[in-house]
């Protein structure tokens, strides 16, 4: 198959290892955020995503039966036995993946193969989904993984929704502290420019922006940077180990409406938050796994 000229692949959604999905939606709603319905997996996972109206959502997972998820990673699913991975090794709260979105992930599979980053086989699956009124939609999908074994507590997937989530016409785009989407997903590693060819490859995207922190590449209107600890310390107050290696996923920062009534949530719901370059910064906290940051 003739690989086809490059297409940036936008943000699709990021992946939230927490521990229950419990603890996770309530503190997501102390955020001011309008979480979806838990949903399961056909291979012993759940989530209880949060959707956007930019077309990005987060997707805090939760380990629902052990039995099927060990199952499924023994069976090859990858995006089980990455999730299984990153949980032993760092607990069951953080940012595992970046998934971007694609017309086709059959032909990034074979992209991601030719560049030697493939993370293993293809996935594809469908789960239903109940909605606020009570309806119950399904959404299908088709993943295609990529992957580098220096980096072992992350990882970068396309999705393609064969059959998407019906969420366009409900509430779920409306949240109290004003989120419209997500501007930026950030990752630290010691020296950023080592994972430069998985990230172009992954999103499809030879352009990137470095810099004295580290290096940017945007993947639609959303940007994926990764810093080096000194840029972790001056954009988000956060001391991160020089000695360790990899990529690791460290926050999320939203757009939102109006910065001032964001600030005012927070404060009322009495939640912890520093401010930093016009932004405000909420730390790792259970259920959110990494550094929230929120701006306009």
């Amino acid at each position: 198959m003739k690989l086809s000229k490059r297409t940036a692949r936008p943000l699709d959604h990021v992946v939230l290892p927490v521990a229950d999905l419990v603890r996770a939606r309530r503190r997501l709603t102390d955020l001011g955020f309008t979480v979806a319905e838990e949903a399961r997996h056909p291979f012993g996972t759940a989530n209880a995503c949060v959707f956007f109206a930019d077309n990005t959502y987060l997707e805090p997972l939760a380990v629902a039966s052990r039995e099927e998820c060990e199952a499924a990673a023994l069976a090859g699913n990858v995006f089980v036995a990455r999730d299984q991975a990153f949980r032993f090794r760092q607990g069951h709260e953080g940012l595992s993946a970046i998934v971007l979105g694609t017309p086709d992930a059959t032909e990034d599979h074979i992209r991601f193969r030719s560049r030697g980053i493939s993370g293993g086989d293809m996935l594809e699956f469908s789960r239903p989904m109940r909605l606020p009124d009570g309806r119950e939609g399904l959404g299908s999908f088709r993943l295609a993984f990529a992957a580098d074994l220096r980096s072992p507590d992350f990882f970068l997937f396309s999705c393609q929704r064969i059959r998407a989530l019906p969420v366009e016409s409900t509430p779920l785009h409306q949240h109290e502290n004003g989120v419209l989407g997500i501007s930026e997903v950030v990752l630290s590693e010691q020296n950023p420019t080592d994972f430069q060819y998985l990230l172009q490859e992954g999103v499809d995207e030879r352009e990137v922006s470095a810099h004295s922190f580290g290096m940017d590449i945007q993947a639609g209107s959303a940007k994926l940077t990764v810093l080096n600890p000194a840029g972790m310390e001056a954009f988000f107050g956060r001391s991160v180990s020089g000695a360790e290696r990899g990529l690791r996923g460290r926050a999320v920062v939203f757009r939102v409406a109006d910065l001032e009534a964001t600030r005012a949530l927070f404060a009322q719901n009495d939640i912890e938050f520093a401010e930093m370059g016009g932004r405000l910064i909420v730390p790792e906290a259970p259920g959110q796994g990494v550094i929230f940051a929120f701006g306009v």
